[in-house]
C-alpha cells in the first residue's frame, strides 16, 4: 500500500494522499455507517479499525484470520465477517474501499500484503479454530487471491499466521525498528512478514490447521514435464523462472496467480495469462515473438511456457554501457554508445511493425521487454497487455516512462512509445517526467544532441511524435531556461534561479491542511513525515532559509504545533529533534528547547545507531543545540555498540549490509567526530576511524576508478546511502589526522561525481546529493550543476523537480525541489550551505541574508 503508484491517483502534478471525499464515493457501505454500539472505530486512508470494549481486547500476538476477496465478492464478504465479529465481540479490520482493495491486490503492490482484505484478531486458539470453522462455511463460494505469507485454511479465502496484534517495535539485524513479536524468553524479535507461510520458532502450530499444512506441502512440482531451475524475477502477480523440459530444452515458464496482480481494468494476471497465450498463438513465426510451448494449471496457478531466448534485455545493455554513469566519459565513448543506439532502435521499431502487420499492438513496450540475442536481433517480450490493432485499445498496465497520453491509443500509442525509446536510451527513466511539463520533451531532445554525436533527425523525428508537432520547430521554440543561464553563467545567473525556485516552493504551500505543508515524497503521510527534515516542513523551511528567502513566521508556527504532537519519533532527520535543529536556526531556540525535552522524555535504547532515525542522529542535535551533558551519555552508548574495524555493527548487518551517511556507520563517525573536537579526547577519534572503516569495507572500484557502496546486487554513489555521504564524514577526519590511506579512498569516493548522469535529481537518492557533498569550489561542481537540467521541469513558470520514481513533482528536501535548492545553494552561494551539523570545523555557522523581496503567494509569509 506505500506503492507510489497509490499515491498518484489524487492529483497529476504532486503525490498525494486519496482523501476522505475522494474515497466516499468508492467507500464500502460499512465503513460510511454508524460504527456497532459499544465498538471503538477508527479509519485511516486504506484501513477501517474496530474494537469492543477494552476488556475484549484482544491480546498483543497471536493467530490472526486474514479474508482475501476479489472486487465482486469484496461487499458480500466484508457484511458476513462484519456480522460474525461483532455478534463475538472479535477485533478486526478491513480495507475501507473498491480502491484500497484495487491497489491491496495491483501487479505492482507488495506480495507480502497481497490478498488481505479483512484481518480478524482472534484471542487465543481455541476461538481461532472456532472462528475458522464458522467463516469456512459463512464464506463459501466467496474467491480471493492467496495470501502469500500465510497458511491457507482449506480451499477458500481464510488464510492464517501468528504475528504481532499491536504494533511493538525493535531493531532488526540493519539497525531498523520494525514490527516486532515478544519471543519465548520475552525477548521482542522483529516480526518477519515474508512471502512464505512459517511459524515463529517459539511456538507450537495448533493441532487442528495441521491438515492444512499438509495440504499446503501436497502441491509440489514432481511430475511436471519441465524443472524449473532458478527465478527470473517475482510480481504479485506470479513469478517467472528459468527452466527446461525433459529433452533438455530451455524455457521460460510464466506463473499467473489468480486474484492478483489487478490491472487498470480489474483483470487478474491468470486473465492475462491466457490472453497472452491467444496473442503468442496469433503471432506464431514471427522472428521478433518467442514460440509458445505449453499452458498448463499447478496448484490454482496458471503457467505459460515459451521458448528460451538466448538474449540480454535491453535495459541491462543500456546500464552496461551507458557512458555519462561512467565518470568523466571521453568522448570516443559517446560516439561509441551513440552508434550502438542508433543500430538497435531502427530493428526494435522493425520489430513492432511486424507485430502491427499481424494486426497486434503491443501495449507495454520498455527496454526490459526487449530482449538482443548475440546476432543483434531483438526479440520482444510480455505481451499480457498486447491488443487488436482494430480495437484500438489503450494498454491496462505500462511502464510510466513509456506510457502514452490519454488521446493516443492503439499503433499511436506503440509509436509513442518507440519516441519515448529514442530518447530513453540517451536520457534513461526521464520520459516519465514529460507529463509534467508539455515543454520538458523539446528542452530533453535539445539537451541529448547537445551531448551525444547524435544525428538530429533521429531525435528531431521522436519529438515529434511526441508533441504531435514539428520536431525540428519544436527544438527552435524550446526557450532556455534559468537552469540553462546558470549552466553557462555559474554564480552570476544563480539569484534569477534561487527566486525561481523559491516561488515553486512557496506556491505550493498547503498552509490549510493538517497533513502536510509542502507536497513531497510519500513518506510524508506516515509518521513524522509531514514536519521532518527529509520530507516535510522542517526541511523545506530550512532551504528557503539557508538560500535566503527568510523566515516564513506562519509556516514555523504550522510545523511547532504539529512537532509537539505524540507519535513522532526522536530522528534527526525523521523526528523531532531535527525539527528542534531547524527552529533553533530560524531563531526559535525555546522552541526547539522545548521539543529537545521531549526527545530525551523517552526511552532511547530501542533506537538504533543511524544518523537518519537513531542514536547518533539525537546526540548529533543535542550537541548543536548545546545540551552537551546528555548528548555525551548518548555518545558512550555508541561507542558500546559501533564494535571495532573487522565488526560488523548491528546497523550494518544483513545480505545488503547499509552503508554511508544516514543509515550507515558513517553518520556514527560524524558524531564521534563532533564530540572529539568538544572534548578533545583522541579516542573518539579512534572510533570516528573504525566506524568509517566499517563503510570503507562495503565499497568497491569500479572500472572508471570511482569507489562506490557495493550492496551486492549494485552500486551506490549517493549521499544517503552511498559513497557521496561518505566524502564529507572523510573530509572531515582527514582534517584533524593525516592518514594516507584514507585519503586514497576519499580520492576513489570523490570520483563518482565525475559521472554525467544520474537517474534521478533529488539531494538524498540523486545528483543533488553529490552537489552537496563536494567543497565549494570543486571542479566537478560547474558540471553536476549543469546536469540538473535533464531533470528539471517548469511548473507555473517556475523551474521545479521531481521526486522519488520521477512521477510527480517534489518540493520536500529529501527528495524534491527544496533539496535541490538546498544543494544549488551550497554550491553557487556566497555563504555555502551545509547539511545539518556537517559544516567542516572552524566554518563560521552565520545566518544567511534574505535574497532580493518578492511576493509570496496567498497564505505564506505571515
Amino acid at each position: 500500500m506505500d506503492g507510489y503508484e497509490f499515491y498518484c491517483q489524487m492529483d497529476p502534478v504532486f503525490y498525494d494522499r486519496l482523501t476522505s471525499a475522494a474515497l466516499r464515493g468508492s467507500d464500502y457501505a460499512r465503513t460510511t455507517g454508524p460504527a456497532p454500539d459499544g465498538w471503538l472505530r477508527h479509519t485511516t486512508d486504506t484501513w477501517v479499525y474496530y474494537a469492543p470494549a477494552a476488556a475484549d481486547l484482544p491480546p498483543a500476538q497471536g493467530w490472526k484470520i486474514h479474508v482475501s476477496a476479489r472486487q465482486e465478492d469484496a461487499v458480500r464478504a466484508l457484511d458476513l465477517v462484519w456480522d460474525h465479529c461483532v455478534a463475538r465481540r472479535i477485533a478486526f479490520k478491513h480495507l475501507r474501499g473498491a480502491p484500497a482493495l484495487l491497489a491491496q491486490n495491483s501487479k505492482t503492490a507488495d506480495r507480502a500484503s497481497s490478498g488481505k482484505f479483512i484481518t480478524v484478531y482472534p484471542r487465543d486458539e481455541a476461538e481461532l479454530e472456532v472462528a475458522l470453522k464458522e467463516l469456512d462455511e459463512l464464506l463459501d463460494g466467496i474467491e480471493g487471491p492467496y495470501v502469500l505469507s500465510d497458511l491457507r485454511y482449506g480451499t477458500g479465502p481464510l488464510h492464517v499466521r501468528y504475528g504481532a496484534f499491536a504494533e511493538r517495535r525493535c531493531l532488526d539485524e540493519r539497525g531498523e525498528r520494525v514490527l516486532a513479536l515478544e519471543n519465548g524468553e520475552g525477548e521482542l524479535v522483529p516480526d518477519v512478514r515474508g512471502v512464505a507461510f512459517s511459524v515463529p520458532p517459539w511456538i507450537r502450530l495448533p493441532a487442528f490447521l495441521e491438515p492444512h499444512l499438509e495440504a499446503r506441502n501436497a502441491v509440489t512440482v514432481t511430475g511436471l514435464p519441465y524443472e524449473i531451475e532458478n527465478v527470473v524475477q517475482f510480481s504479485n502477480g506470479g513469478g517467472v523462472y528459468f527452466g527446461h523440459d525433459r529433452d533438455g530444452r530451455r524455457v521460460i515458464l510464466k506463473e499467473a496467480r489468480p486474484h492478483a496482480g489487478l490491472d487498470a481494468m480489474g483483470r487478474d494476471a491468470v486473465a492475462r495469462s491466457r490472453h497472452e497465450r491467444d496473442v503468442l498463438r496469433r503471432l506464431a513465426g514471427l522472428e521478433a515473438v518467442p514460440e509458445l510451448v505449453d499452458h498448463f494449471v499447478l496448484g490454482g496457478h496458471e503457467f505459460l511456457v515459451t521458448e528460451f531466448i538466448d538474449g540480454e534485455p535491453l535495459q541491462r545493455m543500456l546500464v552496461n554501457r551507458y557512458p555519462l554513469s561512467t565518470a568523466r566519459p571521453e568522448p570516443a565513448a559517446l560516439a561509441e554508445y551513440t552508434a550502438w543506439a542508433c543500430e538497435i532502435l531502427p530493428k526494435v521499431e522493425q520489430a513492432v511493425a511486424a507485430l502491427h502487420a499481424r494486426g497486434v499492438v503491443f501495449g507495454d513496450l520498455h527496454p526490459e521487454n526487449v530482449l538482443v540475442t548475440a546476432e543483434g536481433r531483438p526479440v520482444l517480450i510480455d505481451f499480457e497487455v498486447a491488443s487488436l490493432a482494430a480495437d484500438d485499445a489503450r494498454p491496462a498496465l505500462a511502464h510510466p516512462a513509456f506510457l502514452a497520453p490519454a488521446d493516443r491509443s492503439g499503433v499511436e500509442a506503440d509509436r509513442y512509445a518507440l519516441a519515448c525509446l529514442v530518447l530513453g536510451l540517451f536520457a534513461p527513466q526521464v520520459t516519465i517526467s514529460l507529463p509534467l511539463d508539455p515543454g520538458k520533451a523539446a528542452r530533453l531532445a535539445a539537451l541529448i544532441i547537445e551531448t551525444f554525436p547524435v544525428p538530429p533527425r533521429l531525435i528531431e523525428d521522436a519529438l515529434e511524435v511526441l508533441t504531435a508537432t514539428s520536431g525540428r520547430d519544436a527544438l527552435r521554440a524550446a526557450a532556455p531556461t534559468a537552469l540553462d543561464r546558470v549552466a553557462r553563467e555559474g554564480a552570476a545567473a544563480w539569484p534569477e534561479l534561487r527566486g525561481e525556485l523559491h516561488r515553486a516552493i512557496l506556491a505550493s504551500a498547503t498552509p490549510e491542511r493538517d497533513d502536510r505543508l509542502f507536497p513531497g515524497d510519500v513518506a510524508q503521510f506516515r509518521g513524522g513525515g509531514a514536519v521532518n527534515i527529509a520530507t516535510g516542513a522542517a526541511g523545506v523551511l530550512l532551504a528557503l532559509y539557508e538560500t535566503g528567502a527568510g523566515r516564513f513566521p506562519r509556516y514555523e508556527d504550522w510545523l511547532l504545533e504539529r512537532a509537539l504532537r505524540p507519535g513522532i519519533g526522536p530522528g534527526l532527520y525523521d523526528g523531532v529533534i531535527g525539527v528542534a535543529h531547524v527552529l533553533d536556526r530560524l531563531g526559535r531556540r525555546d522552541d526547539a528547547l522545548e521539543l529537545a525535552a521531549r526527545c530525551l522524555e523517552g526511552d532511547c535504547r530501542d533506537l538504533g545507531l543511524s544518523l537518519y532515525s537513531g542514536l547518533s542522529g539525537l546526540a548529533l542535535g543535542l550537541l548543536g543545540l548545546g545540551l552537551t551533558d546528555p548528548a555525551r551519555e548518548l555518545v558512550r552508548a555508541c561507542a558500546e555498540r559501533i564494535g571495532g574495524p573487522a565488526d560488523v555493527p548491528e546497523i550494518s548487518g544483513g545480505e545488503h549490509p547499509r552503508a554511508g551517511l544516514m543509515h550507515g556507520s558513517s553518520g556514527v563517525a560524524l558524531l564521534f567526530l563532533h564530540a572529539y573536537e568538544l572534548d578533545g579526547d583522541t579516542a573518539l577519534l579512534d572510533l570516528a576511524r573504525d566506524a568509517l572503516a566499517q563503510d570503507l569495507r562495503r565499497c568497491r572500484r569500479g572500472p572508471d576508478g570511482s569507489l562506490q557502496v557495493d550492496q551486492g546486487w549494485r552500486r551506490l554513489p549517493y549521499l544517503e546511502e552511498g559513497s557521496a555521504g561518505i566524502v564529507p564524514v572523510l573530509s572531515r577526519y582527514l582534517a584533524h589526522r593525516d592518514d594516507p590511506e584514507l585519503a586514497e579512498s576519499l580520492a576513489g569516493l570523490r570520483a563518482v561525481a565525475g559521472a554525467r548522469f544520474f537517474v534521478q535529481p533529488g539531494l538524498f537518492n540523486g545528483r543533488a546529493g553529490l552537489i552537496a557533498a563536494l567543497p565549494p569550489g570543486d571542479p566537478d561542481l560547474p558540471d553536476l550543476v549543469a546536469g540538473l537540467r535533464w531533470h528539471a521541469l517548469v511548473h507555473d513558470g517556475a523551474t521545479a523537480f521531481p521526486g522519488d520514481r520521477l512521477l510527480r513533482l517534489s518540493m520536500d528536501f529529501a527528495t524534491g525541489t527544496a533539496g535541490v535548492l538546498f544543494a544549488l545553494g551550497h554550491a553557487l552561494g556566497a555563504a555555502p550551505c551545509f547539511l545539518p551539523l556537517t559544516q567542516p570545523p572552524g566554518t563560521a555557522d552565520r545566518k544567511h541574508p534574505a535574497a532580493p523581496p518578492f511576493d509570496p503567494p496567498t497564505g505564506g509569509a505571515a
